[in-house]
């Protein structure tokens, strides 16, 4: 069974001269998605977002796999139907003892031709192997799958709307990264929670907390969610949950969570802190009005320019940056404290050989951020 566990208030909780502070850019998951924290694998990493292209396009879209499947389910059946005589002749001659035309009587027949009758019936033994193994399981999986649930389900409870709420759940890169922490951490003789059990100590660990992030941004980029349909956003990180899909529509549906909540949040568990979100992946639209969507929209591009280079580090330091700043006493409203920021930030981002004011030029196309 999975490892569930519901993230109330006191979830994970430690004292508080114990407890690890939380980094930038993790903050507390709001309350408002605790009924959603029920069904959630705290093994894993979710991401949530609103598809909002129209529910026709998605029945075209759905329609593609399909019939993928059923066709893969026809061809299956016409094999099994071809093939079925010669497996029930084989039987017969092997063994019942009964001769047929799959008797080989290898002292009677010429080198030659026992090699190929050998090779044409290793051939066959191999292709329905395979058939079996790998093809089959397809529109088994698609059908009746129960491990996340499965597409039919998931569209026989939920129809097709104009809005959708998809979950997507890490794969194995985060059981794996969290697997070698833990045979790391007995190698060198700290205390381990069992690799079966493993925390992913981004709270703690920087270079775990670099992994995380890098996949989480990748996955929250708005050109991946706002140009293609749920559907599609599976990759080779990430897989769709069905399961969790149909809950988060029952639970809008009750009008237990409204459906806005559901948009953009990388969700990943904690054992000091519980059910956490990650600041800066949210494309949602902003309260503050054009304004805040306009300098929204710049810095997703800008962090998408980083993440193409390899460096989506430093937009998470460049937040860091700015978030302890505007904290401070006095913030960074006066321009000479704003000028001693900007510094900071050119420094670091040129001790890692990237230009600011050029990527941010060449990326934006504006001397900085919108209305500032």
């Amino acid at each position: 069974m999975p490892v569930k566990k519901r993230a109330g208030k006191g979830s994970g909780a430690a004292s508080s001269s114990t407890k690890p502070k939380l980094p930038i850019p993790f903050k507390k998951a709001p309350d408002s998605l605790e009924p959603f924290f029920d069904q959630l694998d705290i093994r894993d990493c979710y991401i949530t977002h609103i598809d909002n292209f129209p529910a026709s396009f998605k029945r075209k879209i759905f329609s593609v796999p399909v019939l993928l499947n059923l066709g893969v389910v026809v061809l299956f059946m016409l094999r099994v139907w071809y093939i079925s005589p010669f497996y029930a002749q084989l039987f017969e001659s092997a063994i019942v003892g009964k001769t047929n035309a799959t008797t080989l009587v290898a002292k009677d027949m010429p080198w030659p031709e026992l090699l190929v009758a050998v090779l044409r019936r290793g051939f066959t033994f191999m292709l329905d192997l395979v058939l079996a193994i790998f093809v089959w399981p397809w529109p088994v999986e698609f059908c009746f799958g129960t491990r996340h649930g499965n597409p039919i389900g998931w569209r026989l409870k939920t129809g097709f709307r104009d809005q959708e709420v998809y979950v997507r759940r890490s794969r194995e890169w985060y059981s794996s990264y969290k697997t070698a922490v833990a045979k790391n951490e007995e190698s060198i003789g700290k205390k381990a929670t069992g690799i079966d059990n493993a925390q992913l100590d981004f709270a703690g660990d920087e270079e775990a907390r670099r992994v995380l992030m890098a996949h989480i941004m990748q996955a929250t980029s708005p050109k991946l969610t706002q140009q293609k349909t749920g559907y599609l956003t599976m990759d080779g990180n990430w897989d769709l949950d069905w399961n969790m899909m149909v809950w988060a529509s029952h639970l809008v549906d009750k009008k237990e969570i409204a459906l806005e909540a559901f948009t953009s949040v990388a969700l990943v568990y904690h054992e000091e802190f519980g059910w956490l979100t990650m600041e800066g992946t949210s494309d949602r639209p902003s309260s503050g009005g054009p304004a805040d969507d306009e300098r929204r929209r710049q810095v997703f591009k800008f962090r998408d320019a980083l993440s193409a280079l390899g460096k989506e580090d430093l937009f998470y330091r460049w937040i860091e940056i700015i978030q302890f700043e505007t904290t401070r006493p006095g913030g960074i409203g006066d321009s000479k404290r704003q000028e001693e920021v900007a510094k900071q930030v050119r420094e670091e981002f040129m001790a890692k050989g990237v230009d600011f004011d050029k990527l941010w030029a060449d990326t934006v196309g504006t001397d900085g951020l919108y209305g500032m």
